[in-house]
């Protein structure tokens, strides 16, 4: 980063233009106005050689010696500078568990992407990951649940480690069934090990609860006491679903299964938090859902900048010094005009 302290002084570069102007018209005038003198030359002998000699050369040269040497004592009391723009980042973060479920029924071949059939589980982890990278400052968690509930990564603000973490999520790991309770009970947890002016909680699953030691409406209560948002997501469309299966005697094949999603426990999940109930029946809405709570929970993010700066009028000065010195030796010695 390069600047000039003093900038005012280079308004002086214009005098360079008028100095050359008045030193043109001087020597013009002296020229004409000196009687020329008859005096014995040699002239003859120097057959154009003295015309390129480098003494004729140096001369005319010692004119621009004095200018260059102007110039940069000019530019030097501009004091150049170069640094280094440096910033702090104050962010006041909040904490964010992403409680998703890998319970059997996230199996369900309902989503499309980029032409290709796949899994619920696979449209939220798509989803889900562009959500953390677009996040700055904000520690997440992530909390995943089946049968059992349990912390898969502990509130942190690696966006790298979420996501890879996140890419390897498999279903029915927890178990088969759905405890939504339960999960919403670990998430509260996992928002105690760090202390924010915000919390809240993000939880997707495409079921119905129906395992867990913790009921819903008892975990929103706490959420709520709490001051803990939570936003719940319903994946997949209601009714019948294809999953492909391995059958003993004819391989791999899909079957229609019922999914029974729990749209009314979801939206009292959210509204006694003080939340948003989303339904998202492809991807399309899955990602504007996302986008949707990213813009709503946005966090302070404050930038002090800074830059430290090296002095350079040294290098300026230095040469120019020394080109004034040679300009003044060699105006009064060998170079010295006489008139």
């Amino acid at each position: 980063m390069f600047r000039f302290a003093s900038p005012l002084f280079l308004i002086l570069l214009g005098i360079i233009p008028v100095l050359i102007l008045l030193g043109r018209k001087k020597k013009g005038r002296s020229s004409g106005d000196h009687a020329s003198i008859n005096v014995s030359s040699v002239e003859f002998m120097a057959t154009g050689l003295s015309a390129i000699s480098p003494a004729v050369v140096l001369a005319r040269f010692l004119p621009v010696l004095k200018y260059i040497a102007l110039i940069l004592m000019i530019v030097a009391l501009a004091r150049p500078q170069l640094g280094t723009k440096k910033s702090d980042v104050t962010t006041e973060g909040i904490n964010i568990i992403l409680a998703l479920d890998l319970s059997e029924s996230m199996a369900a071949l309902d989503f499309s992407s980029k032409g290709s059939i796949i899994t619920r589980l696979d449209a939220v982890k798509g989803v889900v990951k562009d959500f953390i990278m677009k996040r700055e400052g904000d520690r997440i968690g992530m909390v995943v649940f089946g049968s059992q509930a349990f912390t898969q990564l502990p509130l942190t603000r690696d966006y790298n480690t979420i996501a890879f973490v996140l890419d390897r999520l498999k279903i029915g790991a927890a178990g088969p069934s759905t405890a939504i309770g339960d999960a919403v009970g670990i998430s509260l947890k996992r928002l105690e090990d760090i202390k924010s002016k915000s919390n809240i909680i993000i939880l997707l699953t495409d079921g119905r609860s129906n395992s867990g030691e913790l009921s819903p409406d008892t975990a929103a209560s706490i959420a709520a006491e709490r001051g803990v948002k939570i936003y719940t997501i319903g994946v997949g469309k209601e009714g019948k679903a294809p999953f492909l299966v391995n059958d003993p005697l004819m391989g791999q094949r899909y079957v229609y299964q019922r999914v029974d999603i729990d749209h009314e426990t979801l939206k009292k999940i959210a509204d006694m938090t003080k939340g948003t109930f989303f339904a998202a029946e492809d991807i399309a809405s899955l990602g504007k859902i996302y986008q949707m709570i990213d813009n709503l929970e946005k966090t302070k993010i404050e930038v002090k900048s800074w830059a430290e700066y090296n002095e350079l009028y040294l290098w300026l000065l230095v040469p120019s010094f020394a080109m004034l010195g040679l300009y003044v030796a060699l105006s009064n010695t060998r170079l010295m005009r006489i008139p």
